[in-house]
């Protein structure tokens, strides 16, 4: 049994993570602005909840004492979410990064787990972009991301074990759910409009189904530490086009389904290779893009998602203009 201590922990993963941690008898502490509410993680013996902004060094400082883990979710999370307010987004995604991993090793944590991202990579030809290659981001959100890897590692000692994970899109069902990522988009759409729109359409997107990104980080803590010390792992479940994830997502919702194609300036396309943490620790993901499209599907059939367009919750970019994030 660890004391980890979340940043982002009330977040669409966190909302996930933090009861399979409990779950495996680890003390949580979730550090998070809590803007889509404290409800999403269900209060527990071993959990304790603190309202706070990554960027409040004092309050880090306070509460990150005692920990042995941090595992760092927050984060102003992709680009339109980030190019909302870019000035806002460093603050949060780059400039908060070095005090947190600075006063986790003052504080005596001895394993940091970083969330980035697979866009770093940017746009590649080769068929399987591996852990190694070079990282030419298309934007600010993504850049910083790799940055904050290059930070991290260079804090990597004996006493202070890093690792970071570079996810695919994340999808499916959670408490804290998202509703603004590209196969949720879709079921949404599917599931309600019996309409989906694919813009452009031969854009590769790697997605992982939640539950896997979620046991991801569990396989990480559990690793031999000397295996995973500044090692960089991609985590995803299949490359495919948006067109074959409309096509995954019309077989499960229903034959009615139309798919319109648009054209789109989007050209952002990513084909990431996840052979690196089967074999060094042995994780593979066990679940489909389809798994996910069943999961949102029974969870819009029980009313368990309602509004699912207007609900500000459900979307970052409202829910941080509604709220006026600074």
């Amino acid at each position: 049994m660890s004391k980890i201590f979340i940043t982002g922990g009330a977040g669409y993963v966190g909302s996930k993570l933090v009861p399979r941690l409990i779950d495996e008898g680890h003390e949580v502490t979730v550090f998070d602005l809590m803007i889509y509410g404290e409800d999403v993680i269900a209060n527990h013996k071993n959990l304790s909840k603190i309202k706070g902004d990554i960027r409040d060094t004092d309050k880090l400082i306070k509460f990150i004492a005692g920990h042995e883990i941090v595992i760092h979710l927050a984060c102003i999370s992709n680009d339109p979410s980030f190019e909302l307010n870019p000035a806002l987004g460093k603050s949060i995604n780059l400039d908060a990064f070095e005090p947190l991993v600075n006063i986790s090793v003052k504080s005596g944590v001895s394993q940091f787990i970083y969330a980035s991202s697979s866009s770093v990579y940017g746009i590649k030809k080769e068929k399987n972009v591996t852990e190694d290659m070079k990282l030419e981001p298309l934007t600010d959100y993504s850049k910083f991301k790799g940055d904050c890897e290059k930070i991290l590692n260079s804090y990597k000692s004996e006493n202070f074990i890093t690792t970071t994970i570079r996810p695919s899109t994340v999808c499916g069902f959670a408490k804290r759910q998202r509703l603004d990522l590209v196969v949720n988009i879709l079921t949404n759409h599917a599931f309600h409009n019996r309409t989906i729109k694919v813009f452009g359409g031969d854009q590769l997107r790697p997605n992982v189904h939640i539950d896997d990104m979620v046991e991801s980080y569990l396989a990480v803590l559990k690793a031999d530490k000397k295996v995973i010390n500044g090692e960089i792992f991609n985590v995803g479940f299949k490359n495919q086009s948006v067109n074959e994830l409309a096509l995954d997502v019309k077989e499960i919702i229903g034959n009615d389904i139309k798919i319109i194609n648009t054209k789109s300036d989007d050209n952002r396309s990513y084909h990431v290779s996840s052979k690196k943490i089967k074999e060094v620790i042995g994780f593979e993901t066990k679940y489909t893009v389809k798994d996910a499209v069943q999961d949102l599907k029974e969870a819009f059939e029980k009313k368990m998602l309602t509004n699912t367009f207007e609900n500000q919750f459900y979307y970052n970019i409202k829910r941080m203009n509604n709220i006026k994030l600074v």
